[in-house]
């Protein structure tokens, strides 16, 4: 049997041809379009997580940082003698970071090694640096850095009265917020040949760092600004004071700007003695008077500290 083939069949069946082959096409770069673009989300949201992760451990430090010069500053609480403040805080928070490590690889299935580069004091006595080396893998994500955070030491205890005597040695102690010295510090004074060591019998000053908001700093003589910053215990910025760091050390001068704060002494005796500010008691020891000779609580500055803190002495 013969049969002739159409040619306007051949248009339509290529034509359709030609249509479901556009269309079979079109749901391919459909399907592969939608593909990659959930790929793109996925990693998109593995990469965010991860860096999460980092900034998280990052934040961290700072808490961890600050625990650790807490757990040292806990030693001369506790009669030990420090010789090497940085060193001793770096293993503490070397330690700490490693119990850290073990927690994030539970919690979020990262790999953590770290080590602490360096505990450094900065240009503000209020704030101690810490520089980590931080290398961590997750999946196919690495990290290989150096982290660096800020710890504040306001609310630390001040580490230099018993750094400078030592509670095996002295019968220095503190109650609430507060350091009593009884006859520790008159002792030590006249060790130094300090004339009027006496004024110094059962002095205090304060326990726990706190910055002094009155700034300047000669506001002090404004009304009862000078009696709420000793009631409250403020401690001040000074380029004569030493660090946080150093005072751990024993150190009550160092080439770091650091910070200073009052002894009170609580004495009738109205001769002269050291000036009250304790890097003066504690190193350079030159002279001062009392600010009002018959106020048994009275401060004993020099010249200088006055005119720092807008005080003037009573003739």
């Amino acid at each position: 049997m013969y049969s002739k083939t159409d040619n306007k069949g051949n248009i339509i069946t290529g034509t359709t041809l030609i249509l479901a082959v556009s269309i079979i096409l079109m749901i391919i770069f459909i399907v592969n379009t939608l593909n990659y673009m959930e790929s793109e989300n996925i990693n998109s949201i593995s990469s965010d997580n991860f860096k999460y992760i980092i900034k998280d451990y990052n934040k961290n430090l700072e808490q961890i940082g600050r625990d650790s010069i807490a757990e040292e500053t806990e030693k001369l609480y506790h009669a030990h003698i420090i010789h090497d403040a940085k060193g001793d805080i770096k293993k503490i928070l070397n330690n700490k970071l490693k119990e850290v490590n073990r927690e994030y690889k539970e919690k979020y299935g990262i790999d953590i090694r770290s080590e602490v580069i360096s505990v450094e004091s900065t240009d503000s006595p209020w704030k101690v640096l810490f520089k980590v080396r931080v290398k961590a893998d997750k999946d196919n994500e690495q990290f290989n850095g150096i982290l660096v955070s800020n710890s504040s030491i306001e609310g630390l205890k001040d580490p230099l009265p018993y750094a400078k005597l030592p509670k095996i040695y002295s019968n220095i102690n503190h109650r609430g917020d507060k350091i009593y010295y009884f006859q520790s510090l008159s002792q030590y004074l006249r060790a130094h040949n300090v004339k009027g060591y006496e004024s110094y019998i059962l002095a205090t000053a304060p326990l726990t760092i706190k910055k002094c908001p009155y700034d300047p700093y000669t506001h002090h003589g404004d009304g009862n600004t000078l009696s709420d910053c000793l009631k409250q215990g403020y401690f001040h910025e000074s380029a004569d004071g030493s660090c946080y760091l150093c005072r751990l050390d024993g150190k009550a001068v160092c080439p770091h700007y650091g910070m200073e704060v009052f002894i009170q002494t609580h004495t009738p005796l109205q001769n002269g003695s050291v000036s009250c500010s304790d890097h003066v008691v504690f190193h350079d020891m030159y002279e001062g008077e009392k600010l009002n000779k018959l106020d048994v609580n009275s401060l004993i500055l020099d010249d200088s500290h006055a005119k720092k803190y807008g005080l003037v002495h009573d003739g």
